[in-house]
């Protein structure tokens, strides 16, 4: 049988275009799923390698969806091979089981590693050139200016809540909290009166 794995590694990402790809090739059953890197265990991927018996075909769509090392990646297709399981990627092709084939999959899955490894890289890099800047905020950006809170908060005055998320499209809970925080700040500036 022909069995299709697709990962990715946040519950952001979506698995759609990798699904698609495998239905593309036909494959008999599907196993899908979404980790981190802070969870290792790839339980869909542990079921399925224990599901592959001989003459089976695991098919993915590239390197990097198969194992997250150059190491984690040889010892699974040194046993994959060992019980005469066909290994497919579909951007490389079929990883041979020969001593040329194991030294291409070796090779290519060492600069699989490597790029992975030199994302992190930037992407840090990234964040420590973006904190340098004074109105680096962590995390997803303000939806709302304070100037429109502020509006929001001054209509309040005279309309309920509900009215003003209505006018200006600010839910209940961001005006709640926007008002609690308002409520301390005066506080805190009395105290330092």
């Amino acid at each position: 049988m022909k069995y299709g794995y697709a990962t990715v590694s946040t519950t952001h990402q979506d698995l759609e275009i990798q699904l698609q790809e495998l239905e593309k090739e036909n494959c008999d059953r599907v196993f899908s799923e979404k980790y981190t890197v802070a969870i290792k265990k790839r339980e869909e991927f542990q079921k399925l390698i224990n599901l592959l018996q001989k003459g089976d075909t695991l098919v993915v769509t590239k390197l990097d969806r198969f194992a997250r090392s150059t190491q984690d990646a040889l010892e699974i297709i040194k046993d994959l091979f060992n019980r005469n399981i066909k290994v497919h990627v579909l951007n490389m092709g079929i990883i041979e089981h020969t001593p040329s084939g194991r030294l291409i999959f070796t090779i290519i899955s060492a600069f699989a590693e490597f790029e992975r490894d030199m994302i992190v890289e930037r992407t840090q890099e990234g964040k420590m050139l973006a904190k340098g800047n004074p109105d680096f905020r962590e995390g997803r950006p303000k939806k709302f200016s304070r100037k429109q809170i502020n509006n929001a908060l001054l209509l309040l005055e005279n309309h309920s809540y509900k009215q003003v998320e209505d006018m200006t499209g600010i839910s209940v809970s961001t005006l709640v909290r926007a008002k609690k925080r308002k409520r301390a700040e005066k506080i805190i500036e009395k105290e330092l009166i």
